[in-house]
C-alpha cells in the first residue's frame, strides 16, 4: 500500500501536463492526479496555437479571392464576418478542450478542476480546500503574456484577449517585434484591421536569421502593415475614438485598440514553490536539470513554466522524457537541440538549426541561398518573394542551418528538419532528386555558394 495517494499528481492541464499524466497512468499504470484551473489544453489549445493557426487560415483567403481572380475565377472579395468566424472558432475550442478531457478520463486520470499550490515535496492544496499527497509532482502550468510596466497598460490588449473580442478594430496599434507581434499583425491585416507595429530594435524578429526576417519585414510593408522600428509608447489614455498614444519617434495617434505583445512569464508565483525550495530564476521560471527535475528531488517542471524552449512540442517531448524517467525506468534528459519551428506570418517563416550569423560566431561556413517569385504568385501578379537558405560547415560540409520564407514554410521545414536532424550534409541534400514545379526543389539544387566565411 502506497504511503501516497498518488503516484503523480501533475499541476495544469495544457499539452504538457496532459501528455505526461495519461502516460504515465494509461502505459505504466501509476496512479494520477491532474488540477487544471482554468481550461484543458492550455494555451496552445484555447489561446494559442490552435485558435491563432484558424485566423491564419481566414486571415489568408484575402489573397486567394484576388488570386481566383487572375486565374480566371469569377469571384468577389466581401467582407469579413468575424462573429461567425469567432463562434465557430470558439465551438472548436469547446470540442477540443472536451477531447482533453476525455483523453485524462480514459486513462484514468483523476481531475481536480481547481487551483493547486504547493504546502510540501509530496503535498498539493486545491482552492477547493482539499489537499493530496503524492511520490512525484509535475509543475506545468505553462506562462502568460504581461503587459508593460507603464502607466494605463491595462487600456491595452494581450494574446489571450484577442480571441474573446466582439468585434474587430478598425485600426490596431501591436507592440513588439517578435513572433506573436509579427503572426497577428498579418493575421489582422488579413481581416481587414489597419496595423501599426511599434518595436524598440532596429528590426521584427531578434533572433532569427537577418536575411529571412529582412525579407518577412519587406512583405509585411508592401502589404500595408506600418512598421516602425526604435519606438515605443512613452505615454497612452483613453480618449474619444479609442486609445491615444504618444510614442518615442514623435508620432501622437488614437487608435481603436492597443495591443501589446511584449513579452510572457512563466506561471509560477503564489505556489508554494520557493517555500518548499524549489528555485525561481529571476524571471520566475523554474529552474530544472536535464531530466526536468528540480532542486526538490520530488518536484518537477516542464513546459513554458521553465523557460527553456516554449513550444507546446517541446512541453509534450519534456513530459514524455519525465515519464520514461521516473516511471520508465529510461533516464531520458530532454533534447532541445535542432528544434524546428515556423512563425506564421504572411508569408511563413520556416527555421531549424543555425542562423548565418549565429554559424559563423562558431565555424567558417558557406551560404547556399535564393529568393525568387513563386510560379502561384507570379502569374497572379503578386510581386511576393521567397527564399530558401542553407547554412553548411565548410569543414564537416554538414547543413547547420535551414530557412525558407515561403508560404506553407511551416510544412516545409518540417520535412527539412528530419535531414538537418539526421545529419545531413550539403552533398546528401544534392544527391535528393528535385520534386518539380515545387519551390522547395531550390533546397536540393542550389550548388553554388553565394557568399563564404
Amino acid at each position: 500500500m502506497s504511503d501516497f495517494d498518488y503516484d503523480l499528481f501533475v499541476i495544469g492541464g495544457g499539452s504538457g501536463g496532459v501528455r505526461a499524466a495519461r502516460v504515465a497512468a494509461g502505459e505504466y499504470g501509476a496512479k494520477v492526479g491532474l488540477a487544471e484551473e482554468s481550461r484543458y489544453g492550455g494555451t496552445c489549445v484555447i489561446r494559442g496555437c490552435v485558435p491563432k493557426k484558424l485566423m491564419v487560415f481566414a486571415s489568408s483567403y484575402r489573397d486567394v479571392f484576388e488570386d481566383a481572380q487572375n486565374y480566371g475565377w469569377d469571384v468577389n472579395n466581401g467582407p469579413f464576418d468575424w462573429h461567425n468566424f469567432a463562434g465557430k472558432m470558439r465551438s472548436e475550442l469547446d470540442r477540443l478542450e472536451g477531447i482533453y478531457r476525455n483523453l485524462l478520463d480514459g486513462a484514468g486520470v483523476e481531475k481536480f478542476d481547481a487551483r493547486a499550490t504547493l504546502k510540501d515535496a509530496h503535498t498539493v492544496t486545491l482552492s477547493t480546500g482539499e489537499e493530496k499527497t503524492a511520490k512525484h509532482i509535475l509543475v506545468a502550468t505553462g506562462g502568460r503574456p504581461v503587459r508593460p510596466p507603464m502607466k494605463n497598460a491595462e487600456l491595452g490588449l494581450v494574446s489571450d484577449d484577442i480571441f474573446d473580442l466582439e468585434a474587430l478594430p478598425k485600426s490596431m496599434l501591436i507592440v513588439g517585434g517578435g513572433y506573436i507581434a509579427c503572426e497577428f499583425a498579418c493575421i489582422l491585416h488579413g481581416l481587414g484591421v489597419e496595423v501599426t507595429m511599434y518595436f524598440r530594435g532596429g528590426q521584427i524578429l531578434n533572433g532569427f536569421d537577418d536575411e529571412a526576417r529582412g525579407l518577412v519585414a519587406e512583405q509585411m510593408s508592401s502589404r500595408g502593415i506600418n512598421l516602425h522600428s526604435g519606438a515605443s509608447i512613452l505615454e497612452m489614455e483613453e480618449r474619444e475614438g479609442g486609445t491615444w498614444v504618444k510614442a518615442t519617434i514623435g508620432k501622437e495617434k488614437i487608435f481603436d485598440k492597443v495591443f501589446f505583445a511584449t513579452g510572457r512569464t512563466p506561471n509560477s508565483n503564489d505556489m508554494g514553490l520557493e517555500d518548499i525550495g524549489v528555485v525561481l530564476g529571476k524571471n520566475g521560471a523554474i529552474e530544472v536539470n536535464e531530466y526536468s527535475q528540480t532542486g526538490v528531488p520530488s518536484v518537477y517542471a516542464i513546459g513554458d513554466v521553465t523557460d527553456r524552449v516554449n513550444l507546446t512540442p517541446v512541453a509534450i517531448r519534456e513530459g514524455m522524457a519525465f515519464v520514461k524517467t521516473v516511471f520508465g525506468g529510461e533516464p531520458t534528459p530532454v533534447d532541445h537541440d535542432l528544434i524546428p519551428s515556423a512563425v506564421f506570418t504572411q508569408p511563413e517563416m520556416g527555421t531549424v538549426g543555425l542562423s548565418e550569423e549565429a554559424a559563423r560566431e562558431q565555424e567558417p561556413v558557406e551560404i547556399y541561398a535564393t529568393s525568387f517569385k513563386s510560379m502561384q504568385t507570379a502569374f497572379a501578379g503578386r510581386e511576393d518573394r521567397v527564399m530558401m537558405k542553407l547554412v553548411v560547415s565548410k569543414k564537416t560540409r554538414v547543413v547547420l542551418g535551414c530557412h525558407i520564407v515561403a508560404p506553407q514554410a511551416g510544412e516545409m521545414i518540417q520535412m527539412a528538419g528530419i535531414a538537418i536532424k539526421m545529419g545531413a550534409t550539403k552533398e546528401q541534400f544534392d544527391q535528393t532528386c528535385a520534386v518539380h514545379p515545387t519551390m522547395s526543389e531550390e533546397l536540393v539544387t542550389m550548388r553554388t555558394p553565394v557568399r563564404t566565411t
